[in-house]
């Protein structure tokens, strides 16, 4: 087995996390699949992964202690966190973490590929002249809070200052995966 070609995905949706794991399997990468943090411990005893890719939202559970986790295993390992629910925030915090790229969902093996290949970063990467919209700029506070609150609905509309059904209202019109 060529380690570096290893492929840890840590992923809590088995139907993603399936597919993803067919295609860089026809990529050449060998995959192990893990649904949850737990799992972390004996797959780090027994593999030697060259890449990552870990969904920030592990069920109830956050990915960034596990970025960390695998970062402190292997610093030269890659690794990209995906999510639904991209902020500010959490790219910033991966990143500090060790993730090496953050990318939002829909994402896929092409997108997670590229990824991994631009680790070192680009100097010369365009700065928006576009600034942030309302709606971005609330959708990334409701995110930071709903990570605060262990996405209690409840607690995070009051630490909003809005009503809960509100909020559920939102999340309707854009889930939080």
């Amino acid at each position: 087995m060529d380690e570096p070609r290893c492929l840890l995905i840590l992923e809590d949706d088995q139907t993603f996390a399936a597919t993803l794991k067919r295609s860089f399997e026809r990529r050449g990468y060998q995959v192990i699949v893990a649904h949850g943090p737990d799992e972390l411990d004996a797959l780090l005893a027994e593999h030697s992964f060259g890449y990552a890719v870990v969904d920030l939202k592990l069920g109830a559970f956050s990915g960034l202690p596990c970025v960390a986790q695998l970062h402190a295993h292997d610093p030269d390992m890659l690794i990209v966190v995906l999510t639904g629910f991209a902020s500010i925030n959490t790219a910033v915090e991966a990143i500090k973490l060790g993730a090496c790229h953050y990318l939002a969902k829909p994402s896929n093996a092409d997108d997670i590929e590229e990824a991994f290949h631009k680790a070192e970063g680009d100097p010369d990467a365009p700065i928006g002249s576009r600034p942030s919209t309302i709606k971005t700029l609330e959708w990334e506070r409701i995110n930071e809070t709903l990570i605060a609150t262990d996405f209690n609905i409840s607690e995070a509309a009051r630490r909003l200052g809005m009503h809960r059904r509100t909020l559920a209202r939102k999340l309707e019109k854009r889930p939080v995966r």
